[in-house]
């Protein structure tokens, strides 16, 4: 039998499928490997998002309270500022004085 002669494109045809297939192979490794990078980086971002809303909210109650507390202190005081009459007659009432005896 005789044999032909190589088909030169025939041969770059199955070297460049071989160097295809072992691209993809690498490729699919490669995505393997950044889709577990990408969910890791999910998991971190998502824990410090939490972290973060946890640490606003706290601040926020805080701040709440703070207001509250500043707003009760301003109407305690404006109560005193404009009502000095009443209160002190209450006081006076509560201890038992006569109105002229507290002067």
């Amino acid at each position: 039998m005789s044999r032909e002669p190589e088909n030169l494109v025939l041969r770059a045809l199955r070297d460049i499928r071989a160097d295809v297939a072992e691209t993809k192979t690498e490729l699919k490794s490669e995505m393997r490997s950044l889709r577990a990078y990408v969910a890791s980086d999910i998991l971190t971002v998502n824990a410090k998002i939490d972290a973060t809303r946890k640490e606003l909210s706290d601040q926020i109650m805080g701040l709440r309270r703070a207001v509250v507390d500043y707003h009760s202190v301003v109407i305690g005081h404006g109560v005193l500022i404009s009502e000095p009459e009443a209160r002190l007659r209450r006081v006076e009432q509560h201890l038992n004085l006569a109105a002229g005896d507290a002067h």
